[in-house]
């Protein structure tokens, strides 16, 4: 795996190293702290170390911009399990640009969970061309509150920002 273009020439996609988690970590636990969801019930320290036990159970790529990481994806064959941009730069297209590597890695389709009141987030993924397929009560996460599986049909063209 090699670093890809983004549409921002500032913008770096590249494969993630294991010294990257506690960066990924802290993008997770800050993106977290701001969005339109519940809050985390996992500690910083609990976030960093379920990726760095977990980083190899999936592809794990960043974006960085001047050489700090400011997000990142985290995806199997057939799941989105991650994609938090930090907070100072969101809106900015470095999720949309995640979103279209996975969608590019991902041909074959992929789903993801993301929390029924998370607005924003179901906005974003809607506009890119994932659709809602499944509402759930929440009984099958970890904060119990409700979600919604959203998937990206095979054969879908990839979107931009």
């Amino acid at each position: 795996m090699t670093p890809t273009e983004s549409p921002d020439p500032g913008l770096l996609l590249r494969p993630a190293v294991p010294d990257d988690v506690p960066r990924i970590a802290a993008v997770q636990v800050a993106a977290r702290a701001v969005a339109a969801m519940p809050p985390g019930i996992h500690s910083p320290e609990e976030v960093r170390a379920y990726l760095a036990a977990n980083f190899g159970t999936a592809e794990n790529w960043v974006a960085e911009t001047a050489g700090q990481v400011v997000g990142y994806a985290r995806f199997t064959r057939t799941w989105l399990n991650d994609l938090y941009v930090d907070p100072a730069h969101q809106g900015t297209g470095v999720g949309g640009a995640l979103l279209d590597l996975v969608k590019a890695r991902l041909g074959d389709g992929f789903s993801l969970w993301v929390f029924e009141q998370n607005t924003p987030a179901r906005a974003f993924y809607a506009a890119r061309g994932l659709v809602e397929r499944e509402h759930t009560d929440g009984s099958g996460n970890e904060e119990r509150a409700p979600d919604l599986r959203m998937e990206w049909p095979a054969g879908s063209v990839g979107g931009s920002s």
